[in-house]
């Protein structure tokens, strides 16, 4: 297991990944306290786990400024904060903080290569942060910088990417302004983030772990804990196998393969609809038509948002369910 400088206290886990209450309990039995997410309701869920640190990766604009502030109002025990990159989305931020009477910390998004969200660090990015400092109803949190462009573990890249970060943080502080933090990256530059002294990391897979992390990174010795249960449904051709893992039961954004099968290694996807999986293998006269196979997702964030519940698993045997709470937008909030 990949050590941590500074233990578990440097971690801030996103999630995105289970959405499972359960989860979040098990990391905070392990010594975790502060966490990650990017909706309201997966905020909602954290804070009704138990979780007293909670970031909402994600800026908030609209009526979620408001739900932000019934989630404070709600979880008086939760600190609450979000991140910004625009000074009109602050000034919504502060108006409603100063009309409920209330304070919101917001941390700056940095956009350090992946061109989503966030302000590129440098004079820009000083004078946002002198903004949010200023600003009434407001606490500054410090620097968010997620590099999801990043997908292999490169420490030249990575060093390349955040050198503009540690430069902005150390000219804020030259300013006098506070920076509470630096939460920084996801999970394929993880190892190189905790290698750190002075940031947190935000890995999110690493949970339940997926096909395309262990394909990309198999030094992060993590395992599957999520499979896929499905069945052949038909044998459109003699080297051919139809499943019913389509669009609606699998992550479908990214090219195949978009779910790989240990008992079947070989297989080639020849189609993919809403309910259809069609793979080509020459083993296919093997399987008859109700066979089952076990698939692990190529990307098992949005994967698991499809389901309503996860079978537990133990020796075999199912022990129980798991309701996937947070793969819904609205909880009570």
């Amino acid at each position: 297991m990949l050590a941590i400088a500074g233990g578990p206290q440097r971690l801030r886990p996103h999630v995105k990944t289970h959405k499972l209450p359960w989860l979040v309990q098990r990391q905070l039995a392990l010594g975790i306290e502060r966490f990650k997410c990017a909706t309201i309701a997966e905020a909602e869920m954290c804070a009704g786990a138990g979780a007293p640190d909670v970031l909402i990766g994600y800026p908030l604009v609209g009526p979620n400024i408001g739900r932000l502030l019934v989630l404070q109002k709600t979880f008086p025990g939760t600190r609450f904060s979000s991140v910004a990159d625009d000074v009109a989305a602050l000034c919504a931020l502060s108006a409603a903080a100063v009309l409920r009477r209330k304070r919101i910390e917001v941390l700056l998004d940095l956009d350090v290569g992946q061109h989503r969200t966030g302000v590129i660090p440098g004079p820009e990015a000083v004078e946002v942060y002198r903004t949010l400092v200023g600003f009434p109803g407001l606490i500054p949190g410090g620097l968010h910088a997620y590099d999801g462009h990043l997908q292999r573990t490169d420490p030249v890249a990575c060093a390349e990417a955040f050198a503009p970060v540690f430069a902005l943080r150390d000219e804020l502080v030259r300013l006098r302004f506070p920076v509470p933090r630096i939460v920084a990256g996801g999970t394929p530059t993880f190892p190189l983030h905790a290698a750190r002294q002075d940031v947190e990391c935000s890995p999110g897979t690493a949970a339940l772990w997926d096909a395309s992390s262990a394909t990309a990174m198999p030094d992060m010795d993590f395992q599957p804990a999520a499979v896929l249960l499905t069945r052949i449904v038909s044998r459109p051709g003699e080297d051919c196998l139809c499943l019913d893992l389509g669009h609606k039961a699998v992550a479908s954004e990214m090219p195949h393969p978009r779910v790989l099968f240990p008992m079947l290694p070989e297989a080639e996807a020849v189609t993919h609809s809403e309910e259809h999986l069609v793979v080509r293998t020459p083993r296919a006269s093997q399987f008859a038509v109700g066979d089952f196979l076990l698939g692990v997702p190529w990307h098992v964030c949005p994967t698991l948002a499809l389901y309503a519940e996860a079978l537990v698993i133990s020796q075999g045997r199912v022990t129980g369910t798991w309701p996937i709470d947070a793969r819904a937008r609205k909880l009570t909030i």
